[in-house]
């Protein structure tokens, strides 16, 4: 399903061009999936959550919370770079298909961030909402995904570790993890 998509589309991937790549029988894909969405739904899930653990088995052994995103967010994009089929299927075609999937996933990662930072006004008075923050770090993933480099991916930790820190610990510290990337 996922190189389908990142060649064709989700609306352009047919069951064929599917159990042609994966080498099975129409049948066997039956077996496992009602429709071309619910293969689709899976891939989309199964990926979604690998990320999260890869973020999770980063971010555990930080020392502090900026460290933590810094190093969960470097994680994910590597990750992203290593598998670029799953990269287009979760940040490009999802969406297209699933319009809520954008605020699903940003309302997981703000609810983790919140368990140990309340957003809104920093200590440097620094004011940013964490929302938009992470569709900035989407749509600066994605245009990359789009334009084809997703193999430089790694190349946006600065940025995305910038834009998503801001809101939760203002200018200085953001800028301070930046710096610890480069």
């Amino acid at each position: 399903m996922s190189r389908s998509c990142a060649e064709k589309s989700f609306s352009a991937t047919t069951i064929g061009d599917i159990v042609e790549r994966a080498s099975i029988s129409r049948a066997t894909f039956y077996k496992h999936f009602a429709n071309k969405r619910e293969c689709f739904d899976r891939a989309v899930e199964g990926f979604a959550e690998e990320l999260v653990q890869v973020a999770v088995g980063t971010y555990s052994n930080a020392t502090s919370q900026p460290e933590a995103v810094r190093k969960a967010v470097a994680a994910v994009l590597e990750r992203l770079a290593k598998e670029p089929a799953y990269a287009r299927l979760t940040v490009i075609e999802a969406p297209i298909l699933e319009p809520g999937i954008i605020a699903t996933h940003r309302d997981q990662a703000m609810d983790a961030l919140k368990l140990h930072w309340e957003p809104g006004q920093t200590s440097d008075g620094t004011m940013a909402d964490p929302r938009l923050a992470f569709g900035r770090a989407h749509v600066l993933a994605a245009d990359y995904i789009a334009a084809g480099k997703i193999k430089k991916l790694p190349e946006l930790v600065p940025e995305i570790v910038y834009i998503l820190l801001l809101p939760f610990v203002g200018h200085r510290e953001a800028l301070a993890q930046v710096k610890l990337v480069r």
